[in-house]
């Protein structure tokens, strides 16, 4: 009985080492990785001051009329991942991508992620750039920061471009935020683990190997920083306070949606019910999945144009 017991003994404290070890080899690897990486990084766009911080923002094409392209939650490093959409646009248009604090190669600020606060700041980006005319075109959580920015800025505005855009009515957002859990599987390096293991996490469009190496170092650094986690912790207040606003009657604008979405209900309904009273209102859909413009940006740029072209 006892020669039982102690093997047993031994074998709990074998198994305990071991996951002390993984986790402490997880735990090195994550931070060796973050500093090799961050050397690795190639500088795209221009810094624009705005708070006493830095947002950074590129700018392509030399149209005569602007977009403005605003990133949907998350996403690591949105200048590159539009990538297919800026190439589309900029022959027609100057294409000014916005990287908000915490994304991309912007730095991160200390103020909460509220719309007020997030709204300002890309207006304050575009002043500094001295955009005082042009068209919003926003990804998913987007569609929720740009409902505000075009009540406040409608005189500046041209238009409001939503690719599966959020609305405020959407739901699924019952459950507090899990801010602990990421922040600790973001300082152990489980998040990067997770990213090693599974392939689908990382949602980059169809680039060559380098670009796309350079979005999953970026989207590694920016992933559950403190901007993309008091992000989070707003949405609920975000959406919330959205709930009443409604676009302008005279804005004009298009929905691009991901055909046959079952991740919301109603979510064709919803849209529709955001562009029924408008003058010139407009929704379509595509084939693919959420972030149709790695896919369909051609098709988007086109309807987009003919949009446009037929305004009342």
């Amino acid at each position: 009985m006892k020669k039982i017991l102690r093997f047993i003994l031994k074998s709990i404290i074998v198994i305990l080492l071991g996951i002390v070890v993984f986790l402490a080899v997880v735990f090195i690897v994550n931070i060796i990785s973050n500093k090799v990486e961050k050397g690795k990084i190639e500088s795209y766009g221009q810094l624009v001051p705005v708070d006493g911080k830095n947002i950074n923002v590129m700018i392509q094409g030399k149209g005569t009329e602007t977009v403005v392209l605003l990133p949907g939650y998350g996403t690591g490093a949105p200048a590159l991942d539009f990538k297919p959409l800026v190439e589309e646009l900029a022959p027609y248009y100057k294409v000014v991508v916005i990287e908000p604090f915490g994304y991309g190669l912007s730095d991160v600020t200390e103020k909460e992620r509220t719309t007020e606060n997030i709204v300002n700041e890309i207006h304050e980006t575009l002043h500094q750039l001295n955009i005082d005319r042009y068209t919003l075109m926003g990804h998913s959580i987007s569609g929720i920061y740009g409902l505000d920015y075009v009540n406040k800025y409608e005189n500046e505005v041209s238009a409001f471009v939503g690719i599966d855009s959020s609305v405020p009515t959407q739901g699924g957002l019952d459950e507090p935020f899990p801010s602990d859990i990421y922040k600790v599987l973001k300082k152990s390096g489980f998040l990067r683990l997770q990213m090693k293991l599974t392939e689908d996490q990382l949602i980059a469009p169809k680039v060559d190997d380098e670009t796309r190496e350079q979005i999953r170092i970026i989207l590694l650094k920016n992933m559950m920083n403190p901007n993309i986690i008091s992000e989070g912790e707003n949405f609920q207040s975000n959406f919330k306070a959205a709930e009443e606003l409604k676009f302008p009657k005279n804005l004009p604008v298009i929905f691009f949606l991901e055909e046959n979405n079952t991740d919301v209900e109603g979510w064709e309904e919803k849209h529709e019910e955001q562009i029924k009273d408008l003058v010139n209102g407009k929704m379509m859909t595509f084939e693919g999945t959420h972030y149709l413009h790695h896919t369909r940006s051609k098709e988007i740029v086109e309807n987009f144009r003919s949009f446009m072209g037929n305004l009342k």
